[in-house]
């Protein structure tokens, strides 16, 4: 499939690599070369969420070709006036290329529209998932908690570290321990410490010890932990 990408960022060139690797033949192009558009199957807007639009307006409509986005935020809409419209937005942290690349071959892919969007990720050896349109905000909202707030909750943890002279990566297998519990055995269950078990005494010691910039991250991930505790006591699915 020849396959145009617009957009030169992290998304946009791992994902040259991917299709590429695949056997796809992928032209990339900045959003201020759309004049150097030529024939293809597809063309895939790699830029941010908020220019989806306006990189959509700018491109001359055709029917040879699908105009898809990646943007997980928005849906079809964004593309108009286009007639073969698509998304494909992938459940994949892209950080850089060559890792990038590799997490999109068989990751889980949100979809619609044109059929192209399915074959893409066929060939990516992709899990296509189907969301309605009242779904995507939650979806994407998900998404955003699984990935990012993962790293900010990291920061957290290297704040709280630094701050008693200890350092970050003695508290990262911790980390990749709880994550390994809950693939193993879910989230209620991998969930341990001082807010599971209602201990009042030591949470009131943890936020006497840290910094106070830093009081109100635990307190509300201590509430969340306790509400977790609660649903699980009462056996509500978690």
């Amino acid at each position: 499939m020849n396959i145009t990408l617009v957009g030169t960022g992290r998304a946009g060139s791992a994902l040259a690599r991917a299709l590429a690797s695949v056997g796809h033949h992928v032209t990339t192009l900045h959003h201020d070369e759309l004049d150097r558009l030529g024939p293809c199957d597809a063309v895939v807007l790699c830029v941010p969420d908020d220019a989806v639009a306006g990189v959509a307006q700018s491109l001359e409509v055709s029917d040879a070709r699908a105009l898809i986005h990646l943007a997980g935020s928005r849906g079809l809409d964004e593309l108009a006036p286009h007639r073969r419209v698509g998304l494909m937005h992938p459940l994949a942290i892209l950080c850089d290329d060559e890792e990038g690349a590799n997490r999109l071959i068989g990751a889980r892919y949100a979809v619609a529209g044109d059929e192209v969007v399915g074959a893409i990720v066929s060939s990516l050896g992709g899990r296509a998932i189907y969301l309605r349109s009242d779904q995507r905000a939650s979806y994407h909202a998900c998404a955003a908690v699984a990935a990012n707030h993962v790293v900010a909750l990291l920061g957290h943890v290297q704040s709280l570290a630094e701050s008693a002279g200890l350092t970050f990566e003695d508290f990262l297998p911790l980390a990749e321990q709880a994550l390994a519990d809950v693939r193993r055995v879910g989230v209620a269950r991998a969930l341990t410490g001082p807010a599971s078990r209602a201990d009042m005494a030591t949470i009131d010691a943890h936020l006497a010890a840290m910094p106070p910039s830093e009081r109100p991250t635990y307190v509300a991930l201590a509430n969340a932990a306790f509400d977790l505790a609660e649903r699980r006591r009462v056996g509500v699915r978690a």
